[in-house]
């Protein structure tokens, strides 16, 4: 299979097989040696790397099925069909975010790196792209002490904690 053959008469061993693949390799009286680079095809699609590691020489073509798609940038990898390329940083151990932040990755692609954002809780309109966000915790805010009373929090300056 993957091959043509021509006997252009009816002597013996004088015809000619040649790859359906790559028409420049031909053998007479016998097969001919084809390479079958499953890659090429792009099977694994944008974002992936693909590799064939049996595109070696053989008689009868090669081992199908036995490319591996790796997603670009990770160690995500699926063999003979395309990887599901997932990152949401988010996840990650430990947490990008600091305490009392939220994180939020708008594109969890595995080639979008470094795109989550850190919210703070407590003040939605402080955020950071890509790390910690500077949050500030006004423990006064609450009015601890009561109505009458002033309230001083000496130790009301940012942080990434929360």
């Amino acid at each position: 299979t993957g091959q043509d053959c021509n006997d252009p008469d009816t002597a013996p061993h004088d015809f000619t097989c040649t790859c359906d693949n790559d028409k420049s390799v031909k053998k007479t009286d016998g097969p001919a040696t084809c390479t079958k680079d499953e890659c090429s095809t792009n099977p694994c699609g944008t974002g992936q790397d693909c590799n064939d590691p049996n595109n070696s020489p053989s008689s009868t073509g090669d081992s199908t099925g036995d490319y591996t798609c790796t997603c670009t940038g990770t160690t995500i990898k699926v063999t003979g069909g395309p990887a599901t390329c997932t990152n949401d940083e988010c996840t990650a151990m430990p947490a990008p975010c600091g305490t009392g932040q939220t994180c939020n990755d708008p594109d969890t692609a595995a080639n979008m790196l470094h795109d989550f954002t850190c919210t703070c809780d407590n003040d939605k309109s402080v955020k950071k792209t890509d790390g910690p966000a500077t949050c500030t915790k006004d423990e006064c805010s609450t009015n601890p002490c009561g109505t009458g009373q002033d309230c001083n929090d000496p130790n009301n300056s940012p942080s990434s904690t929360g």
